[in-house]
């Protein structure tokens, strides 16, 4: 067995240069991993196009359709952050279906677990528009997909994007079969993810947002999953964990405030592999969200990888923040209290 890898060239065909979401973040990182050869460690995992019917468990048909038009009339503006270009609608749904593909995958058994290199970005997509560099929300698909298409009944999304995964939580607000975790910067882009937002109706308590201050790093980070992950996905028993992998908290990313290392990061995967070892026979997917300084990118991606493949120590050739971390004590005291972990 291995750990599964899905990229396809069509994901760099939807690019603007100038855009801090560009197709230099997928070709930096996979120039780092066949050049290391890491790469042939990996087990490749084909991409295909995600079905009209799939999309639309998530997504509204008329905004899929907008979202053609707009790719096929030669491309546009989303609004300000969010770009389309002739070939992104094609890319958008790629992703989508390479991240089913993983899925199908991890459930089947052909890998351990797996780890889809997609692009465009999705958790911020909506139902009815895209916003945030995304156009699709590639993980919402996913969990839609694996509740129906292997009859789940309870999937753990986790998301340790720099940014609140809005689209996301819309998606599942009030979905108990879904729960939904984020640990963000906040407040911050897009706004959403307070403590306060847990869910809406059969959905309340299966949202669980930990929003940081800036200038949290590796130490608050674990105590987050420590303190807060590991208890309610024990409670919860997910049957697949899927996670949406920002790596804009790195220390030296230029978009966000955090202080994240790869090494940092590397913890966080080793614990969310250890969970779903323990709760659901290792099934655990990842998808590709942020991360904007190319090196860092990189390197968290090869560092996340090696730990998916069991290694214990990985290379962080970046090293640690030098700034001092805050503390995050009183934020995971509020989240423990609203969901009954106190």
């Amino acid at each position: 067995m291995a750990t599964g890898y899905v990229y396809d060239a069509l994901y760099l065909q939807h690019d603007e240069a100038h855009h801090p979401e560009n197709k230099s973040r997928l070709e930096h990182t996979m120039n780092l991993l066949q050049t290391s050869g890491f790469l042939e460690r990996l087990r490749a995992v084909q991409a295909r196009d995600a079905s009209f019917e799939e999309i639309t468990a998530v997504h509204n048909p008329a905004y899929l359709r907008t979202l053609c038009g707009v790719s096929d009339a030669g491309g546009g503006w989303l609004d300000g952050d969010t770009y389309v270009c002739p070939t992104s609608y094609s890319a958008a749904v790629r992703a989508a279906g390479g991240l089913l593909q993983a899925i199908d995958a991890t459930c089947e058994g052909d890998v351990d677990n797996a780890f889809a290199l997609v692009r465009p970005p999705g958790h911020h997509a909506m139902a009815n528009r895209g916003m945030g560099f995304c156009l699709l929300n590639n993980v919402a698909i996913a969990a839609q997909y694996a509740l129906q298409h292997y009859h789940l009944e309870r999937v753990l999304i986790v998301d340790f994007d720099l940014h609140h995964g809005n689209g996301t939580q819309d998606a599942f607000y009030e979905d108990p079969r879904v729960l939904y975790f984020s640990c963000h910067q906040f407040p911050y882009y897009p706004g959403t993810g307070h403590w306060q937002e847990t869910g809406r109706g059969a959905g309340a308590g299966y949202t669980v947002n930990v929003p940081l201050p800036a200038g949290v790093g590796d130490q608050g980070y674990r105590q987050v999953f420590e303190q807060v992950l590991v208890p309610v996905a024990r409670r919860f028993q997910p049957e697949l964990i899927l996670v949406s992998a920002g790596y804009d908290g790195h220390w030296m990313d230029p978009i966000g405030m955090m202080l994240l290392s790869v090494s940092g990061y590397a913890n966080l995967t080793r614990t969310l592999h250890l969970l779903a070892q323990d709760l659901c026979a290792g099934r655990l997917v990842l998808a590709l969200e942020g991360g904007y300084h190319l090196t860092a990118l990189a390197q968290c991606v090869e560092a996340t990888f090696a730990t998916l493949c069991g290694e214990e120590q990985v290379t962080d050739g970046l090293g640690p923040a030098t700034q001092r971390e805050c503390r995050v004590d009183d934020v995971i005291a509020a989240v423990r209290r609203v969901h009954g972990l106190a």
